[in-house]
């Protein structure tokens, strides 16, 4: 119910940007016409009450300093779900003109729909192009939608090699620097151990698109709202070729990420690696502390020997919506949050920074990680965050499309249909929803 409820209103935001050349449009382009540092420090100065919806844990420290400093502002944090069940909530309030929040999280795949919806406040008048050096390439790229910036990131998820030490160690198996090699890792293992599994995989969107970003592949292309979905061009096809051998082969664990089969997994070393984003350590502390000291971190494994190239996967922005009330008070936050004071406030609590300064900084490099038994594993995410492939883009309506992912290619990993056929699907599925939502795709 909740993804029928999630496409109804995602539709309704589409064709709301789509079709009309109401208001909402106009006052997105004009909101933030001319907003000065000065305006925004008078308003931080003056305060008033402004209510973000988020879900990331670490930003309740941040409104706790946040109004330490600025002690006439009143924050109003509010959990209204993670993901899309926020998307939900936040699309039926942008629907109904009401309820809408100044400030809400969303995730880098989610913002280009919001932003073609006209749901959010272009930030071009705040001078927020002027900051694209202070946040790594990934991220930054990830807040623009047709030439504008409609949020500023918050985090990012550069993409590294988990893997259990101690399996690795048992098998004299070497860490993969390729994919190849992590295939052969894949045969290797199983076979000593067919109750031990190189990864799990049940199917997941955001991970076979950042695999397809990381190998190269443009399989959206969108200009306006003229939209391309393609995914046989090379970088997919390095993807399929691989990963469909390992799903053939039967030597992907078949437990769903996040599930309590899938920590225990981790915990126990019946699932050895994890190819997943920077942010992921805490998980690894709070849900599979048994596995502490076992585990390293190593590079992402290239789809070509002597290649540096990652991608992102995951992480979110804070942007301010259109419809939402004092935006120069909501900017300050914003900026506090993301680019200010705030960042290393949610450093020092867990999180990973998009932010140059953070991601450079000794004292960010040079941390141990007590559970990857005193790594320096901030170095390899650094380096990863200034390896991410350029030039991919998401589409305009990605959180429909990764909502149809499980009925098309995620059959592939349950069936006996080739990945490349779920592809196909998914691919031809999102171009019929994309041209009826007033999009041209093809």
């Amino acid at each position: 119910m909740k993804r029928v409820l999630a496409v109804a209103a995602a539709a309704v935001l589409l064709l709301t940007g789509c079709g009309s050349s109401g208001s909402s449009s106009s006052s997105s382009s004009s909101a933030g016409s001319g907003v000065s540092d000065a305006d925004v420090q008078a308003a931080l100065q003056k305060g008033g009450s402004l209510t973000v919806w988020a879900w990331e844990p670490t930003l309740k420290q941040v409104v706790a300093k946040f109004q330490e400093k600025y002690p006439n502002v009143k924050v109003n944090l509010v959990n209204a779900g993670t993901g899309n069940d926020q998307y939900t909530a936040l699309q039926n309030a942008v629907a109904a003109g009401k309820g809408v929040p100044d400030v809400a999280q969303i995730e880098y795949y989610a913002l280009p729909q919001f932003a073609l919806g006209k749901a959010l406040t272009d930030l071009g008048g705040y001078g927020a192009a002027g900051l694209k050096n202070d946040f790594s390439p990934g991220p930054w790229n990830s807040v623009q939608s047709g030439g504008k910036t409609y949020g500023l990131p918050m985090d990012s998820g550069p993409m590294a090699l988990f893997y259990n030490k101690d399996v690795f160690d048992k098998y004299a198996i070497k860490v993969p620097t390729t994919w190849q090699e992590f295939l052969d890792a894949a045969r290797k293992l199983h076979k000593a151990d067919p109750k031990a599994y190189i990864t799990n995989d049940t199917g997941d969107a955001g991970f076979v698109t950042s695999m397809i970003w990381q190998a190269g592949g443009k399989p959206y292309q969108v200009d306006g709202t003229n939209v391309t979905i393609n995914f046989t061009d090379p970088g997919a096809t390095r993807f399929t070729q691989v990963w469909q051998q390992l799903i053939s082969e039967k030597l992907l664990a078949p437990i769903s990420s996040w599930s309590d089969q899938w920590f225990q997994g981790i915990s126990n070393g019946s699932i050895a690696t994890l190819t997943t984003g920077a942010w992921m350590p805490a998980n690894f502390v709070s849900s599979a502390p048994s596995g502490s000291g076992k585990w390293r971190v190593a590079d992402m494994p290239q789809w070509q020997a002597g290649g540096t190239a990652t991608a992102e996967n995951g992480g979110s922005s804070l942007a301010i919506m259109d419809k939402g009330g004092n935006k120069a008070l909501a900017y300050g936050f914003m900026k506090y949050a993301d680019d200010g004071d705030g960042v290393q406030v949610r450093v020092d609590n867990g999180a990973f920074p998009a932010t140059t300064a953070q991601l450079s900084s000794p004292a960010f490099q040079n941390t141990e990680f007590k559970y990857f038994g005193g790594q320096k594993a901030n170095q390899i995410f650094a380096k990863s965050a200034q390896n991410v492939v350029t030039g991919w883009s998401y589409l305009p309506f990605q959180v429909y499309s990764n909502s149809i992912f499980n009925d098309t290619v995620g059959k592939a990993y349950v069936s006996s249909t080739p990945l490349t056929d779920g592809l196909k699907a998914w691919q031809d599925k999102s171009a019929k929803y994309g041209n009826e939502q007033g999009f041209t795709v093809k």
